[in-house]
């Protein structure tokens, strides 16, 4: 995919501290390595508990439990951002 490519990255509302709310703590390191690729990064709630998806030219391209991805951090040593920029990178 050409760098430069606008990418949505919608989030859902996952359980912590006893509360439920959308936070976006967890997704720092996709953000980041998205963003580090050379991709514009917009973050949308959606009302999907637990869940992240990207989604590029109106096609979900990548999916997975929110609560999975490392907490803050650049996302260098995150598998599942690497997975994510990855199949960003193979959406064309």
């Amino acid at each position: 995919m050409p760098s430069n490519a606008k990418v949505f990255l919608h989030y859902g509302p996952y359980e912590a501290a006893a509360t439920v709310e959308y936070r976006q703590s967890r997704l720092q390191g996709m953000k980041t390595i998205l963003s580090r690729a050379g991709h514009i990064v917009e973050l949308r709630p959606f009302k999907d508990w637990n869940r992240v998806e990207i989604w590029v030219n109106g096609e979900k391209i990548f999916s997975c439990d929110i609560r999975d991805l490392d907490y803050g951090g650049d996302g260098d040593l995150d598998p599942l951002c690497q997975e994510a920029c990855e199949a960003v990178r193979r959406a064309y």
